[in-house]
């Protein structure tokens, strides 16, 4: 099916809802401004870049990001806490929701078709290195892996180490670094 086809059919199944009643053109547009402009990983990724360009936010972040996160104007959807663990040269987190596929929307946007898979779900808890592996992640021996399970009151995000050779470059320079696979940690931050 083409996009072209796509975008059809949503207009026409936003017809129809609009035509019955069963939903309010503001209460549509609601929903694509937030889905467009509100959600997604450009908000985490802007949530990294000023926790590895302010020490003090960092601190903040890893202290009480539900907090830190809100101060930079993002807020949980679903009303869930955050906490943000650091990745380091000797410990790489994993993020997972081994029940279902809990996510945190505000500052990743909607979670990848991958994650919400079983096989996913079960191997990051049970076999995390491989799991990194097969992302192309490499990690020392002698890092230890750490996985955390999110659930529907408390979700996860990676600080993921800072890239060297980044000194001196601004908050937008650092967010194109940040991908939401490293936010989730099945990857690194990209390199300058």
């Amino acid at each position: 099916m083409s996009d072209e086809d796509v975008a059809l059919r949503v207009r026409a199944l936003e017809s129809l809802l609009l035509e019955k009643g069963l939903v309010e053109a503001p209460a549509i547009d609601e929903i694509i401004d937030l889905f467009e402009n509100r959600l997604g990983p450009q908000n985490g990724a802007r949530v990294v870049a000023r926790a590895w360009s302010d020490p003090d936010f960092k601190a903040r972040l890893l202290e009480n990001a539900t907090d830190a996160i809100v101060e930079m104007g993002y807020e949980a959807v679903q009303g869930e806490d955050m906490v943000v663990v650091e990745n380091t040269p000797k410990v790489q987190n994993l993020v997972v929701c081994t029940l279902c596929s809990c996510f945190p929307w505000a500052t990743l946007g909607l979670p990848p078709v991958w994650y919400k898979s079983a096989p996913y779900r079960s191997r990051a808890a049970s076999d995390p290195r491989g799991v990194l592996a097969e992302f192309g992640t490499e990690i020392a021996a002698d890092a230890e892996v750490r996985v955390w399970d999110s659930n529907a009151e408390l979700r996860y995000m990676v600080l993921p180490e800072r890239p060297a050779d980044t000194n001196g470059m601004s908050e937008d320079e650092l967010m194109a670094l940040v991908t939401r696979d490293s936010m989730i940690g099945v990857t690194k931050a990209l390199a300058p």
